[in-house]
């Protein structure tokens, strides 16, 4: 069947399309009826007064023709939108309801800081103009998120502080505005390290943001918002930025893939600056082609950021042209060992790495050991974001008449900082003048190192160079992070790409980084898209499973009987929260002397994980917070209560643990 509208020929889909939209039109009049529902007008801020009032239309997200967006790659999303079966709206309200579900309930990831109030009209726009001329590209109509220190016009732009919560832009950052014209829908923007000064995202603002695979540890920084988010499929895509490691760094930590392009790939307008040097803004995605088609849109040149010409005619028509199921056949890669650490805390994620680079020869690729010469010197003292911190932030301030506060100075001097930043931003704060011998030899040291990378390329005709993104785990929130590989690609301004290299024995992603010549992105993205095809690599977080109906899972109860006692266990499956109240029954002269948690290791008991009861105990009730390997153990059926008494000191009675 075909109709002919104002644009010509419409096929089925056009037409599916029309009647799901007036279908939500219909149910959204239905639903206001009952429900009274109020839209939230002007720009709603996740303060403390909005977490715990979310306004009404982010309150009903989910009864709003819930769509299932859990772990939907860009393309899987577009396809669904051109065949009719969701509208641009639904995927916003969909978004949302994950959102509402779990950043500031359940696992409380704490990843954003302001939802744009004008997401789903953006949204209904975008429908209608599908309908009426069809998708502008890939992205039309698809939900994204942006981190806080890219310029919007329509939200604040913080960069993660306190003091600059109310700053407001007058126009989007040249990337946020290429979003907009590709269609994509700007969902809302992203926690960040305040500042961007650091790798654990921490700030004044938010507080700390949480590591959706491990919610005791930190996501990575500092476009830790952004990284969890994304992992957590708060949206399709994500913006974040780099100045040393701060995209690739969360992209490690949430098993997605993120890119530090060339210097000159993209442009910096509108994005607040750490270090004018050394910053690169770009997406991360939880795949290589889902990356590939958020750089299209982004990159190119920009006449307000002259670093940008440099990429004149060596960015391809689209990148995803160069993605290939068997990518890095023929592939010629060098492994930087120094680059893997020697202390024992580095030992895991080394192996972890070194098995990536050995399933990378087994795709096709030669992997040898290189040396760059001179590396460990060059790349000591060569980064120049405490020389230009202070006066390119003073420098963008002053570019905004309503910013609350004009310098770092200032914002130490009102105590507006968190803690855990004060000692880094007293230090970023003391240079009297940029030009000092420190920075000159700075870019003494960065050319050195540029030139020593491409003649290690060169010569050992190597198309990429590989090491650990981060040589050790994320840390438990409110320690120091410790390893970072992230000054090679910052020092020299080549891209580096980090992808999923595995998961540690307690569950935590791990990324390994390649790095290229200059402009070699493509070549990168191909490398990254063969080793996802061959390994399936992606594994989504435990904390942020699909909805039910648009509401976060329930807790599962199920009760245990071993021996002469009774355990009643109640799980949350987005927190870990394992809950119990153990009862026994009378027992003589019998005492009690355990009842334990213990793996099993086919019909060979394990050790114990945990005590239920204590010696003597007759009743107890409390928590057990279920990490890594014990959770999936848990959720597998692997875990066993054993009771122990003094008559059977080695074991009354083994059962195991089913959920259901």
């Amino acid at each position: 069947m075909l109709t002919v509208g104002d644009n010509g020929v419409k096929g089925n889909a056009a037409i599916q399309l029309e009647w799901a939209m007036q279908f939500d039109a219909n149910f959204r009049r239905t639903l206001g009826v009952i429900a009274t529902v109020v839209i939230l007008v002007g720009q709603w801020t996740l303060t403390a007064e909005g977490r715990r009032n979310p306004p009404a239309w982010l309150q009903l997200a989910p009864l709003l023709s819930f769509y299932d967006v859990h772990e939907q790659s860009i393309t899987e999303l577009q396809a669904a939108m051109t065949a009719g079966k969701v509208t641009s709206r639904r995927l916003v309200d969909s978004y949302l309801a994950r959102i509402q579900a779990y950043d500031q309930e359940g696992p409380r990831l704490n990843a954003l800081v302001t939802l744009n109030s004008r997401a789903r009209e953006e949204a209904d726009a975008l429908d209608r103009e599908r309908v009426e001329k069809g998708a502008r590209g890939p992205l039309h109509g698809i939900p994204v998120l942006i981190k806080d220190n890219y310029d919007t016009a329509d939200m604040p732009t913080s960069g993660g502080s306190l003091g600059l919560t109310t700053l407001q832009p007058a126009a989007d950052a040249f990337q946020v505005h290429k979003l907009r014209q590709a269609g994509a829908v700007i969902l809302g923007k992203t926690t960040m390290h305040e500042l961007a000064a650091g790798i654990t995202t921490v700030s004044s603002l938010t507080n700390q943001t949480r590591n959706p695979y491990d919610l005791m540890r930190v996501p990575g920084g500092s476009s830790g918002g952004t990284g969890a988010a994304i992992g957590a499929s708060f949206a399709a895509a994500g913006m974040g930025s780099d100045t040393c490691g701060s995209i690739r760094i969360p992209a490690a930590n949430q098993n997605l893939v993120g890119l530090r392009g060339t210097h000159g790939l993209s442009s910096r307008t509108g994005v607040m600056p750490l270090s004018s040097t050394q910053d690169i803004a770009g997406p991360l995605a939880r795949t290589v082609t889902d990356l590939a088609i958020m750089l299209d849109a982004t990159v190119g040149p920009d006449p307000t950021d002259p670093i940008t010409a440099e990429g004149a005619g060596r960015i391809p028509r689209s990148y995803r042209d160069a993605l290939a199921a068997e990518g890095l056949k023929g592939a010629r890669i060098g492994v930087v060992r120094t680059l893997f650490g020697t202390a024992p805390e580095d030992d895991e994620v080394a192996g972890l790495v070194r098995k990536a680079l050995d399933g990378m020869q087994a795709q096709g690729a030669e992997v040898v050991e290189v040396t760059v010469p001179g590396l460990d010197d060059l790349l000591r003292d060569s980064s120049v974001i405490g020389d230009e911190f202070k006066f390119d932030l003073a420098a963008y301030l002053a570019k905004q008449p309503n910013a609350p506060v004009k310098s770092l100075g200032e914002i130490i001097e009102r105590g507006l900082h968190h803690e855990q930043l004060d000692a880094t931003f007293r230090l970023r704060n003391a240079p009297e003048k940029k030009e000092t011998e420190h920075y000159r030899q700075a870019f003494v040291k960065r050319r050195a190192l540029r030139a020593a990378v491409l003649a290690t390329l060169e010569e050992q005709r190597l198309d990429a160079l590989a090491y650990p993104t981060m040589r050790r785990k994320p840390v438990l929130i409110g320690d120091p992070q410790a390893g970072s590989n992230c000054q090679l690609s910052a020092t020299t301004g080549l891209p580096a790409i980090s992808m999923p290299a595995g998961f540690t024995t307690d569950g935590l992603p791990i990324g390994v980084e390649l790095l290229g010549g200059a402009f070699t992105e493509a070549t990168l993205l191909k490398y990254a898209y063969g080793w996802e095809q061959a390994i399936k690599p992606r594994r989504a977080p435990f904390s942020t499973p699909p909805l039910v109906n648009g509401l976060a899972p329930a807790p599962v109860g199920f009760e245990v009987t071993t021996g002469g006692g009774t355990v009643k266990f109640s799980y949350d499956r987005t927190t870990g929260a394992l809950r119990y109240d153990a009862r026994t029954a009378a027992m003589g002269t019998d005492r009690i002397i355990a009842l334990t948690l213990q793996r099993s290791d086919g019909d060979q008991p394990g050790p114990i994980i945990a005590h239920i009861l204590a010696p003597n105990q007759i009743t107890g009730a409390g928590t057990l917070t279920m990490r890594g390997r014990d959770r999936e153990d848990l959720v597998a059926g692997r875990l066993y209560a054993h009771f122990y008494t003094r008559q059977s000191p080695l074991g009354a009675a083994r059962t195991q643990i089913k959920m259901p």
